[in-house]
């Protein structure tokens, strides 16, 4: 019996979990992707909270949406990598469809300065109209911080407005990053880093209450052990629960009650 099937096997129906992060409508599951939501409802994910990434990837979420509505639910947002020189055209697409209909979050927005610093000022930019449209329409922000997790936490202080709330998406930072972004409102989106060997941040998540943490899986990527390095999918979020259940000493269950209500209050 694999991890996957005996991780199903111990979920009683009551057992429900929510992820808050997965690009389910991306390439890598054109040929199975109704298998990979399938398999995840099985093991008891109830909800998917899709990210956005630029103004191509709209219609696919919208698709997905379409097809399992009580699932599938998309956000609006430009995604940080996505942020070149045409940013705020992009935006204004982006814009477009925040007026025409509703959507779960903003997101996915923030930095990233692993790959490129070369827009820099841009990220800026278009995170910061982005945060001002999630206040005008109140929904939560889901952030991208690679890289920036001080910068864009200086940034939310500055602009210091109750209104804005959310997620910090792949939170891989240190204790007093997750003080200072709880002390925000915010969430932690923990995934599959969580169970990397080494990885350290079962160290750091020791320090930080449950009632703090959401369930994401980011698939698919950084998929958990012991799919490190493959393609990931909704289905392994248990997996990620299973291995918070471990750090806090703590039952599945629990893990799964506490965690998907937190996803309900960001995303009401």
């Amino acid at each position: 019996m694999t991890k996957h099937q005996k991780a199903k096997k111990l979920n009683p129906a009551y057992m429900k979990f929510i992820d808050t992060h997965t690009h389910l409508y991306v390439e890598q599951f054109d040929d199975d992707r109704h298998t990979v939501i399938k398999r995840a409802i099985d093991s008891g994910v109830t909800r998917f909270y899709l990210p956005n990434i630029d103004t191509e990837s709209v219609e696919g979420m919208l698709v997905l949406e379409k097809e399992y509505p009580d699932h599938c639910f998309p956000m609006i947002g430009l995604h940080p990598c996505s942020v070149k020189a045409d940013y705020k055209e992009q935006l204004t697409v982006m814009r477009g469809w925040l007026n025409k209909r509703s959507f779960a979050a903003i997101g996915e927005i923030g930095m990233d300065l692993y790959w490129d610093t070369t827009f820099r000022k841009q990220q800026e930019d278009a995170f910061l109209r982005q945060c001002e449209w999630a206040m005008e329409s109140d929904l939560p922000i889901v952030i991208h911080s690679r890289e920036t997790t001080e910068v864009l936490i200086e940034m939310i202080q500055s602009i210091n407005d109750i209104r804005l709330r959310g997620i910090f998406h792949c939170f891989t930072g240190n204790v007093k990053q997750a003080e200072a972004i709880t002390n925000l409102g915010f969430k932690l989106g923990i995934g599959g880093v969580a169970t990397f060997k080494n990885g350290g941040l079962d160290k750091t998540l020791a320090d930080v209450n449950l009632e703090h943490i959401v369930l994401e899986t980011d698939s698919p990527y950084l998929a958990p052990k012991p799919h490190r390095g493959k393609r990931n999918e909704s289905a392994y979020i248990v997996l990620v629960a299973e291995k918070l259940a471990e750090i806090y000493g703590v039952s599945l269950a629990k893990v799964a009650e506490v965690t998907s209500k937190n996803a309900r209050e960001v995303f009401k």
